[in-house]
């Protein structure tokens, strides 16, 4: 499935994934400045998340309650250097958590992944939109 939006349609295209996601493992590809934190702050919030939502570049994961008692955690791996970095941090027990977990580069961590992640490629369009596909 794919869409283009552009920034003002945020709200509905974070509609649009969780609607159209199978599994509570999103992984999100894209190029640098493709939307992905922003895409991911908008989702949290249609999940109920109140506190205020930040990429984690340097802790390589943020945890937030949303609604129903629901955890989402939302990670970056932008500056990780290998995937023992990832398996020491016992990734493998937030994916069997059943929380949401949002991947930010998770090329980095590619043979690490659940079989039943949901990828989420976002490009960037000439006109400055952003076409999201989901697999």
């Amino acid at each position: 499935m794919k869409r283009s939006y552009q920034l003002s349609e945020l709200k509905e295209t974070a509609q649009w994934v969780l609607e159209n996601c199978s599994s509570r493992i999103l992984l999100f590809y894209g190029p640098m400045g493709s939307g992905k934190t922003t895409l991911i702050k908008e989702i949290a919030k249609q999940l109920g998340v109140h506190d205020v939502t930040s990429s984690p570049t340097f802790s390589l994961v943020n945890e937030y309650q949303a609604k129903n008692e629901q955890q989402l955690f939302h990670f970056d791996f932008y500056r990780i250097e290998d995937e023992e970095e990832a398996y020491d941090m016992g990734i493998e027990e937030y994916f069997d958590s059943d929380a949401w977990c949002f991947l930010e580069w998770p090329n980095k961590v590619q043979n690490l992944l659940p079989l039943e992640s949901v990828v989420i490629t976002l490009t960037i369009n000439e006109d400055n939109t952003r076409t999201i596909e989901i697999n």
